[in-house]
């Protein structure tokens, strides 16, 4: 399960570097991306297993950017998991596709094992 790539989108410098951190320490390849903008050109470039996605970032949110993905065949497939402050966070989230939701702040715990979660669920449908 680990040695899987995950590329973590979000504007705010502490959140990146602080998971950054935690997934490195859990054995996963971090790719961080702080620039909403440059998401889909770093997701076609990295070819991630998943995506943290923030949902309120500057310029392009994190829905338009699930958004995107989801309309495009080649990667549609890619497991996201959004997160926000906000209080509709899960309502956008749920709206725009994401396979997965977390309030912040967030339980690190609940998020490493919604990750692995996700990443099983998407191993299992690749070999369907």
């Amino acid at each position: 399960m680990k040695n899987k790539k995950i590329l973590v989108c979000d504007d705010d410098q502490g959140i990146l570097e602080m998971l950054e951190l935690l997934l490195d320490d859990d054995g996963y390849q971090v790719v961080l991306e702080p620039n909403s903008v440059n998401a889909i050109r770093t997701i076609e470039k990295e070819h991630p297993d998943l995506i943290l996605l923030d949902i309120w970032m500057p310029v392009i949110s994190g829905d338009q950017i699930l958004r995107a993905l989801k309309a495009d065949q080649q990667k549609s497939h890619i497991p996201v998991l959004m997160y926000s402050a906000s209080t509709d966070g899960s309502t956008i989230a749920q709206n725009s596709g994401a396979d997965a939701f977390l309030s912040k702040p967030f339980d690190l715990t609940e998020l490493l094992s919604e990750i692995e979660s996700l990443l099983l669920e998407s191993d299992h449908a690749k070999r369907q």
